[in-house]
C-alpha cells in the first residue's frame, strides 16, 4: 500500500538481524517451548509450565440460553478446555451469568470467554461474568471505514488517546474481578489508522496489538493472551513470529500466545490450513492454545486440535541436529529459496507433485483398456476408452514414483515416470521414465539420464563432496528424506546448509508414512511440508503413504498443501468463517451450496461471511464475499468493494454466481 508497503519493508529490513532465530524462537534445530509468563483463566493455567490448551467458540446466539449451555457441554465432552461466546451488545454480554449459572448447575466448570466486537460497554459488562473476554485491537475503539489516506502525528495520538481511555475503564474491571484479557489482532479487521501507515500487512496486526499491550503494561496489567489471526496460514505464521520479535525487542513481557487460523473453511481445505498455519509455529517452539476454525459443529475442531498437538506431547531427548549459526530465511516475509530450472522443477516454477505408485498390485500381463488406465484416476488422469484419450484434472500429479513396478499401457505425454535405478536401465528408453539414485551412486557416477534425475538424500549423507558435485549438476533434483523423530526440524537444517553452501539444487520434499488415519495423515503432512514450504523451501512434495486410506487421499492432500501455502493454486478457495452467535445465515448449508456451483473455478477466493464483523475485512483478499447484512438478507463484495446490498437470501447465491459472470470470470465445467 504505497507509503504502507514501503515502511512495512523498512521495518522487516530493521529485524534482519545476524541472529534472527534468538529473536523469535529458542531453537530451530530443536522442539524447545517459548517460555512465557503464566495466565489465569479462572483456575486454569494457560503459558508457563502449562500444557498447550484447547479451546473453541460456540456458533448458536448467546440469547439462547439452553442452546448455548448444550452446545457448551458437547465442546467440554469433547475435550475442550476453554469455551467462548460472542457478546455483541450489552444484553448478551449479560445473559453470560445465565449461562454459566446453567453451565454449573450441570457441573461444568469450564472457563469462559466472551469475544467483543465494537462495543467496550459488553466488554466491561462480560469482564464482570466470565473468567476472560476476548478484544479486537481494530475494532474495539477505533471506526473502521474503509478510508485510504494518511493520519497525522496529532491525528494518530488523538486516536491512541481514545483507545487508551476505553481500554483503562476495562483493565480496571479485569484487576477487580480477575478476569484475564485476550488482545486478538486480525488481519483482515485492522483499523483504518493501522491500514494507512502500515497496510494488512504482519506488521500491521503486530503493531495493532502493541498499541493495546503498551497501555496494559503502563497500568500493570500483564493477565493478558496473544494472538494473529488471518485466513492466510502464511500471513498467520509471519505475524505471530514478528510480534515475538517485537516483544522481545521492547522487553514487554512474553505474553502466552492463542493460534489459528482464521475463516480456515471446512472439511480437507480447512483441516490443512489449520495444521500447516498452527503447526509451523509448534515447530518453532511457540503456542499456549489453539484453536481450529472450521465451519462445522464446534466440537468437530476438538478432535483436529489433539491430532495437531499429538506431536508435541512428548518432550523427551530427541537426536541431536547440528545447530544454526546463521539462518539465511528471514521468518518475516515470503521469499522463496533460489534454485536453478530442472526439467519442470526449481527455477521459480510452481512446485510439482510427486505420488507414490511403488506400492500397487502387480499391473505387468493386464489387458489395455479402460479398466487398466483407471489405475491413474487417484491421480488426476482420467481415460476414455471411446475417444482413447487422456483427460487431465487440476490435480494431476506431475511424477509418478514406480520403484521397480512395470506398466504396459501408453502413459500421458505430461506425466513423469520415476523408477529405481536398476528398473530405469531397463525403460531408459523412454523419454518420459527418469532414475531415482542413492546419494552414494551419484557420487560413484553410474549411468544417468541427461535429463532428470533425482537423488535420494538423507541428512547423514550431506557430505561435501555431494554438495560440491550437485552445484554443477544441471540434471540433478534431491528428493530429501528424513527418518529423524523431528523430521521438519532435520530437514529445515539440510536446507540451511545447501543454502549456506550456494547449492541450487531443486529439492523435492520426501516424507514416509504408515498406518494412519486419513485425518492423521492430512494433519501430519500439512506440518511437515507446510512449514517448509511457507518459508520458501521446496520445489515439490511427495508424500509415500502406505496403508494410510488410498493414493487419491495422498494426491488430493499435496495439493492441498500448496494451495494452502499458495504455492501452487490448484482449486478454488473458499475463506468461511467458523459460525457463532451472530451469524445471520446457516453457513454450513449455504458454503456447501456454494462450493457445487463454484468448485471448478481454479483460482478463485470466495469468502462466505456470517455477519458483518467477519466481513469485509476478515476476507482478507478474496476476490468475491458474500457477507450476512440482516435476518435473510446478504450482501455482496468485489474484493472488499460493496456491489449489492440486502439482497434476499434465497436469490444470494445466483446473485454471486451473476457478478461473477459479469467479471468474465466464469466458465462453465466440460
Amino acid at each position: 500500500m504505497f507509503f504502507a508497503h514501503e515502511l512495512h519493508i523498512f521495518e522487516l529490513n530493521k529485524v534482519k538481524t545476524k541472529d534472527q532465530t534468538a529473536n523469535y524462537c529458542d531453537s530451530l534445530v530443536r522442539y524447545s517451548r517459548r517460555k512465557t509468563i503464566e495466565v489465569k483463566i479462572g483456575n486454569l493455567g494457560v503459558g508457563g509450565t502449562n500444557p498447550i490448551r484447547i479451546q473453541s467458540m460456540t456458533t448458536v446466539d448467546t440469547m439462547d440460553t439452553d442452546a448455548s449451555i448444550e452446545q457448551a457441554i458437547r465442546m467440554v465432552n469433547a475435550g475442550c478446555e476453554i469455551v467462548r461466546f460472542t457478546a455483541p451488545s450489552i444484553k448478551d454480554a449479560m445473559n453470560l451469568q445465565v449461562i454459566k449459572d446453567g453451565l454449573l448447575a450441570r457441573g461444568c466448570t469450564v472457563p469462559l470467554i466472551a469475544d467483543i466486537h465494537f462495543t467496550p460497554n459488553a466488554a466491561e459488562v462480560a469482564a464482570r461474568i466470565v473468567e476472560k473476554v476476548r478484544i479486537n485491537p481494530g475494532n474495539y475503539s477505533d471506526k473502521k471505514r474503509l478510508i485510504v489516506g494518511e493520519y497525522s502525528s496529532s491525528e494518530y495520538q488523538a486516536d491512541l488517546e481514545k483507545i487508551r481511555k476505553k481500554l483503562i475503564s476495562l483493565l480496571n474491571v479485569c484487576k477487580e474481578y480477575g478476569t484475564a484479557l485476550r488482545i486478538g489482532a486480525n488481519q483482515g479487521s485492522l483499523s483504518d489508522r493501522i491500514m494507512n501507515r502500515y497496510g494488512d500487512t504482519p506488521l500491521g496486526m503486530v503493531e495493532s496489538a502493541l498499541e493495546f499491550i503498551r497501555i496494559c503494561e503502563d497500568q500493570n496489567f500483564y493477565n493478558t493472551v496473544l494472538s494473529m489471526k488471518s485466513s492466510n496460514p502464511t500471513v498467520m505464521i509471519q505475524a505471530y513470529r514478528l510480534l515475538v520479535f517485537k516483544l522481545n525487542e521492547e522487553g514487554l513481557k512474553p505474553y502466552p500466545l492463542h493460534l489459528g487460523v482464521t475463516e480456515a473453511g471446512d472439511g480437507e481445505d480447512g483441516r490443512i490450513k489449520s495444521a500447516v498455519g498452527i503447526g509451523a509455529l509448534l515447530e518453532d517452539g511457540l503456542g499456549d492454545t489453539i484453536r481450529v476454525s472450521l465451519t462445522e459443529e464446534p466440537e468437530a475442531e476438538i478432535p483436529v486440535c489433539y491430532q495437531i498437538l499429538e506431536r508435541y506431547n512428548n518432550s523427551g531427548e530427541h537426536e541431536t541436529i547440528p545447530n544454526i549459526e546463521n539462518y539465511p530465511v528471514n521468518p518475516f516475509e515470503y521469499n522463496r529459496r533460489e534454485t536453478h530450472k530442472v526439467n519442470n522443477i526449481g527455477g521459480g516454477q510452481p512446485p510439482v507433485v510427486v505420488a507414490e505408485f511403488s506400492l500397487s498390485e502387480d499391473l505387468a500381463g493386464k489387458p489395455k483398456n479402460g479398466v487398466h488406465q483407471a489405475k491413474l484416476f487417484p491421480f488426476g488422469y482420467r481415460y476414455s476408452v471411446t475417444l482413447d484419450k487422456w483427460n487431465i484434472t487440476d490435480l494431476a500429479c506431475d511424477y509418478l514414483f514406480l520403484g521397480d513396478r512395470d506398466l504396459d499401457f501408453e502413459m500421458p505425454q505430461s506425466l513423469g515416470l520415476i523408477y529405481n535405478h536398476a528398473s530405469w536401465l531397463k525403460n531408459r528408453g523412454n523419454s518420459l521414465s527418469f532414475p531415482l539414485i542413492n546419494s552414494k551412486q551419484y557420487i560413484e557416477d553410474i549411468e544417468r539420464s541427461d535429463k532428470l534425475n533425482f537423488v535420494l538424500l538423507c541428512f547423514d549423507n550431506l557430505s561435501s563432496e555431494l554438495i560440491e558435485k550437485l552445484k554443477f549438476d544441471n540434471t540433478a533434483v534431491l528428493f530429501l528424506d528424513t527418518y529423524h523423530s523431528k523430521g521438519f526440524l532435520e530437514q529445515r537444517r539440510i536446507f540451511v546448509k545447501l543454502m549456506e553452501r550456494e547449492c541450487h539444487v531443486p529439492v523435492i520434499i520426501r516424507r514416509s508414512y504408515q498406518n494412519l488415519s486419513s485425518d492423521k495423515l492430512l494433519i501430519n503432512s500439512a506440518i511437515d511440508m507446510g512449514g517448509l514450504l511457507v518459508d520458501g523451501l521446496g520445489d515439490g512434495i511427495f508424500i509415500a503413504a502406505e496403508n494410510c486410506g488410498g493414493y487419491k487421499i495422498a494426491n488430493d492432500v499435496a495439493f492441498g498443501i500448496l494451495q494452502a501455502t499458495r504455492t501452487r493454486i490448484s482449486k478454488t478457495e473458499y475463506i468461511s468463517c467458523p459460525s457463532c452467535g451472530r451469524t445471520l445465515f446457516n453457513l454450513q448449508e449455504t458454503t456447501a451450496k456454494i462450493r457445487v456451483k463454484t468448485a471448478h473455478l481454479k483460482g478463485l477466493k470466495i469468502g462466505i461471511m456470517g455477519c458483518i464483523v467477519n466481513g469485509p475485512g476478515e476476507m482478507a483478499d478474496a476476490d468475491y464475499g458474500y457477507v450476512g447484512s440482516g435476518h435473510g438478507l446478504i450482501t455482496l463484495y468485489r474484493g472488499r468493494d460493496v456491489v449489492k446490498r440486502n439482497v434476499k437470501e434465497d436469490k444470494a447465491v445466483d446473485e454471486l454466481i451473476g457478478l461473477i459472470v459479469d467479471d468474465g470470470k466464469w466458465f462453465d465445467t466440460k
